[in-house]
């Protein structure tokens, strides 16, 4: 009776150890890809010219994901243009990504903030949905081998944009 005892607790704690087992928690959003080398495939820019993250190899990545309507990349936009103009010559690379609106509504919103690094349109929204990405803007730096080093949901001051590329200049 107790051998069969035995065997039935130990069938029972099998069964249910997996839902009492520690596990570590999962990181959501563009965090949760940190070491994984960053997807590529080709979209077009904002002249309807093809683009590829392929052709930055060997640069320090800032892939910030947006949209016109979205008040906080508005408000990020201008900083980024500010890293690219700071930081450019030491082999970074700001590239922006409309997520799902139309070439011309991109270009007319980053001509009127006067950003000048390259915009890439993503009509389908695939780099939102391969960085996980929570809301816009979304930021993912990829280092000089393509990638992913850091991933942020929501804009970022100059301050925390410069903080985090800096260590990967001097590591150059």
């Amino acid at each position: 009776m107790w051998f069969i005892a035995l065997i039935a607790l130990a069938a029972i704690v099998l069964i249910f150890q997996p839902f009492f087992a520690s596990h570590p928690d999962k990181v959501n959003g563009p965090a949760g890809i940190t070491g994984q080398a960053a997807p590529v495939f080709p979209l077009l820019n904002d002249r309807g010219l093809p683009v590829s993250l392929e052709r930055y190899r060997g640069r320090i990545v800032v892939m910030n994901l947006w949209a016109s309507w979205c008040p906080p990349c508005r408000a990020e936009m201008p900083d980024l243009q500010r890293l690219q103009n700071l930081y450019g010559a030491h082999g970074i690379a700001i590239i922006g990504v409309n997520e799902g609106e139309s070439a011309q509504r991109a270009r007319a919103f980053a001509e009127s903030l006067r950003i000048r690094f390259p915009i890439w349109i993503d009509a389908g929204e695939r780099y939102g949905r391969l960085y996980a990405a929570l809301g816009l803007p979304t930021t993912v730096i990829l280092d000089r081998h393509g990638v992913v080093v850091r991933g942020f949901d929501g804009a970022l001051t100059f301050e925390e944009m410069r903080a985090n590329l800096i260590p990967l200049i001097t590591r150059s």
